[in-house]
């Protein structure tokens, strides 16, 4: 939850905004300034303060405790012109929420940690435990000197930068590794979720029982419990009042599988009484390796004070490495076009895969020490086998296209080069198509298709059937690729077919570098449209029989019932204010 406080009316009508705008996040304390203060800063996650940032220093000033449990306190100005990053920037969350708090009231977000002020991700915001000098090595690593990075396992880590390197003798070390090692002098250990710990019981086994024996065999086997990502069992043992209050000690994830999923799991151990109870003959064993890894630790049982039969079993396995590849849209062109969905996984990327022409409009936005690998146009297939590769190394990478990557564009031959080895996220991004519509007006009111009429890779014969298609079923049609100069043919050919169905005045919308500096668009006809106009930087939207021009812009009704018959007017005729105000009910 996050306290909003206040001193003035100026302060309460940003401080209202701010609670209109995150109803569920936010609980606003009233009365006199010091004590809503003291309250929230005990019954919050984080502060929202507006106030002055002195006034805020000397009030929380006898509050403070420890940075790891303090609640990160963002301070906004009278005028809400900045929302300032006051305490616990990274632990508790602070500089993130003032980028939130800006974003909301349109003030400039003030964030003076000094990772966040050279763009180097901070070693405490990995999103991974750490442990040992962590000020210390983050200290050399702002100030450029030798960084050694060790990694025992793969982990998709952010970019670094240059002067952090693999295999190096440096005086300050960032190791990635799941065994219980300390850390040594200067150096920082960070803990990847790497172990899975399957757990069977007898009905009714103790907590106490399951949680030692998750704890001694960890310890035993030399292996930190911060990198255990969940514990795994049956289905049947879902419910399991033991292994659910361990979990819940150890702040883990309960896992579960269905009894024909873990049997069909080989194991090294299996038994007959597990067969009987739940239907496998294997539980711990099997639902720690079921997602695939090598086994650390075999099954092991409990040893009860009492001599009596052990009610637990556990084994551990180390996960196999699993890089990141992020396939991300980068829109139109527009700056302001690109996601924060987008920028976040850029900044998240270690490697970066793209065209030449792409990386060069966003690699402002890249933190230093990435690793870019860009290539010319054709090169298509190549990109995308790349970036799986780098991937399967266990890097975090970005592979980014234009508009959405997912529409004629990298997602697909990246996905059909990937397997279950690596995690896919895909980042959405405004189509080209999209871009131009709202140019345009609102050409897409109703069903439409986008139709590639490069035969590079498709055959004409398969295009002419889809075009076809479309005319037939008087569907709105952007066509993307519609002519370069070794392809002039195409875009009269797929004309001349929509011709067949649609009237020589239907509206044909031609924008070229849609939401980019050089942007230009016109409104003509399918009658008029001259296809020396039209190169492969732009894209032709043909309306259906219902679209229309109105003002100036083309518009192909929804066909609510409400609209008036005259709002349904034959495609071109002359532009027109006639229509409905009313607003969309749905």
């Amino acid at each position: 939850m996050i306290g909003l406080i206040s001193a003035t009316a100026a302060g309460a009508v940003a401080r209202d905004r701010l609670a209109s705008a995150w109803p569920s996040r936010t609980r606003v304390y009233e009365g006199s300034v010091g004590d809503a203060v003291r309250r929230a800063f005990t019954e919050c996650e984080q502060v929202v303060c507006f106030l002055a940032t002195g006034a805020v220093v000397r009030l929380v000033a006898p509050l403070l405790r420890d940075k790891h449990v303090d609640p990160g306190v963002v301070c906004v100005d009278e005028a809400g012109r900045f929302a300032v990053s006051l305490l616990g920037g990274h632990e508790g969350g602070a500089n993130a929420l003032a980028r939130e708090v800006a974003a909301v009231l349109e003030a400039e977000p003030v964030v003076t940690t000094a990772t966040d002020a050279v763009d180097v991700p901070g070693l405490d915001t990995l999103g991974l435990p750490v442990e040992g000098d962590v000020a210390g090595v983050t200290r050399a690593v702002l100030d450029g000197e030798p960084v050694a990075l060790h990694a025992e396992l793969a982990y998709p880590l952010p970019a670094l930068p240059g002067n952090v390197a693999a295999d190096r003798a440096a005086a300050h070390t960032i190791r990635v590794s799941d065994r219980a090692v300390e850390p040594a002098d200067r150096e920082v250990v960070v803990r990847p979720p790497s172990l899975v710990v399957g757990v069977g019981a007898s009905k009714g086994a103790p907590a106490d029982e399951v949680l030692g024996l998750v704890r001694d065999t960890l310890r035993d086997a030399g292996l930190s419990p911060l990198s255990v990502a969940r514990l795994a069992t049956v289905d049947a043992k879902a419910g399991e009042p033991g292994i659910v209050e361990a979990a819940e000690q150890l702040g883990l994830p309960v896992v579960t599988y269905g009894a024909e999923t873990l049997a069909a799991v080989a194991v090294p151990n299996p038994s007959d009484a597990p067969l009987d109870a739940v239907g496998t003959p294997s539980v711990a064993e099997a639902a720690a390796l079921v997602a695939g890894g090598e086994l650390l630790v075999p099954k092991r049982k409990s040893v009860r004070p009492d001599g009596k039969p052990a009610m637990a079993t556990c084994a551990v396995v180390r996960t196999a490495p699993r890089g990141r590849l992020a396939v991300v849209g980068l829109g139109p062109g527009a700056r302001d076009l690109v996601t924060p969905r987008a920028r976040d996984e850029l900044r998240a990327a270690s490697v970066l895969v793209g065209l030449d022409q792409y990386v060069d409009q966003i690699r402002d936005l890249l933190r230093p020490g990435t690793r870019i690998l860009e290539s010319g146009l054709g090169a298509e297939e190549e990109r995308a086998r790349t970036a799986v590769a780098e991937a399967r190394k266990g890097q975090a990478v970005a592979l980014i296209g234009s508009g959405d990557a997912g529409v004629y564009a990298m997602a697909s031959p990246a996905l059909a080069e990937a397997s279950d080895d690596i995690d896919v996220v895909g980042v959405p991004g405004v189509t080209a198509a999209l871009a131009a519509a709202a140019i345009l007006g609102a050409p897409l009111g109703h069903d439409h298709v986008s139709i590639s009429l490069s035969d590079l890779h498709t055959p004409w014969e398969v295009i002419e059937r889809r075009v076809r298609a479309a005319a037939e079923a008087d569907i709105v049609v952007t066509f993307y690729n519609p002519r370069s100069r070794g392809r002039d043919w195409q875009l009269p050919k797929a004309l001349g077919i929509l011709a067949e169905h649609r009237e020589p005045g239907t509206p044909v919308g031609v924008v070229r570098n849609a939401s980019r500096v050089d942007e230009s668009s016109r409104l003509t006809t399918l009658g008029e449209l001259d296809p020396a106009w039209v190169d492969m930087m732009t894209v032709v939207t043909v309306g259906n029989t219902a679209t229309r021009r109105i003002a100036g812009r083309m518009v192909t009704p929804r066909g609510y019932r409400w609209q008036q018959p005259a709002a349904t007017a034959t495609s071109g005729s002359p532009d027109t204010t006639t229509g409905t105000t009313r607003k969309e009910s749905s």
